[in-house]
């Protein structure tokens, strides 16, 4: 077997072995989809997502209102009320704080830098407590605008996008910045007008882990929402499993489905920008 032989059977192998993962990754979602479909007792009856009797029960029982509060579709108006906002904050206040460390020379820099960083460490489930306590004194909690949601995003809370766009920003030339300073730029004008074309992947990707980490959230509407009509769509997945009556799996699946579906429509609009900003942000530097 020749040079030009072994790589195409080798090439074959790999994709081969590539859409051997990729189908065992995908299974699961396939699998779910299959099982909207069926009945409660088929579906733990087979591991094929495949049914000869299929039906909508899950789906018409999708949207059954708990004591008249709420329902899938107000659950999930509530989970983009305050999604949407949360989004926007961040990717502003991120680029923002990127743009200051990464461009600017000031007192303590190095010393903020390495606190920022550490902070990447620190697993969200210890501040919990401090936050809640903290967000209790101002009476925040169980507001009606999500107040203990959004407006920390508007502090560049979320440590981790700071850090891809300073990462991205360091792949970008300062003569952008010097050329913008000779046309009469200012340092905010600058950002806007030449920085933030170029940061584009960078706060695309931003603003698409931040609406799916932000969709799917649980522990945040949990330790913050108490009035069941304000329930975003990660509680009403959990409300749905109604122990009382015995699980409609099929219910459950439905909405589950259903609540992913915006996450997912965003995510391939937005891919090849997304996948831009991640290849580009892991190379700077």
């Amino acid at each position: 077997m020749n040079y030009s032989q072994s790589k195409k059977v080798g090439t074959v192998l790999k994709y081969v072995v590539l859409v051997l993962v990729g189908f065992f990754m995908i299974y699961p979602l396939i699998w779910m989809v299959g099982a909207t479909f069926k009945t409660n007792n088929e579906i733990f009856s087979s591991v094929t997502p495949f049914t000869a009797h299929p039906t909508l029960e899950g789906f018409k029982n999708a949207n059954n209102s708990y004591g008249g509060q709420i329902n899938l579709i107000r659950s999930m108006i509530n989970t983009y009320s305050y999604v949407l906002p949360k989004v926007l904050f961040t990717v502003i206040s991120c680029t923002l704080t990127a743009y200051g460390f990464g461009r600017f020379n000031f007192v303590g820099k190095n010393v903020l830098f390495s606190v920022l960083m550490a902070t990447l460490f620190l697993p969200n489930v210890v501040m919990n407590v401090p936050q809640f306590i903290l967000y209790n004194n101002f009476g925040w909690i169980d507001s009606p605008i999500y107040l203990p949601l959004i407006l920390p995003s508007l502090f560049a809370f979320d440590t981790y996008f700071v850090f891809m766009m300073i990462q991205f920003l360091r792949g970008i030339p300062r003569e952008l910045d010097e050329a913008a300073t000779i046309d009469g730029c200012n340092a905010l004008q600058t950002l806007v007008l030449v920085i933030c074309p170029v940061l584009k992947p960078a706060m695309v990707s931003c603003a698409l882990f931040q609406f799916m980490w932000s969709s799917n959230d649980f522990m945040g509407p949990l330790l913050y929402v108490s009035t069941a009509k304000r329930y975003p769509a990660t509680l009403f997945v959990r409300l749905s499993m109604d122990a009382d009556q015995g699980f409609e799996w099929n219910r459950v699946l439905c909405v589950s489905l259903i609540s992913i579906i915006p996450s997912l429509i965003v995510f391939f609009c937005a891919q090849k920008s997304f996948v831009e900003g991640i290849s580009a942000g892991s190379v700077k530097g």
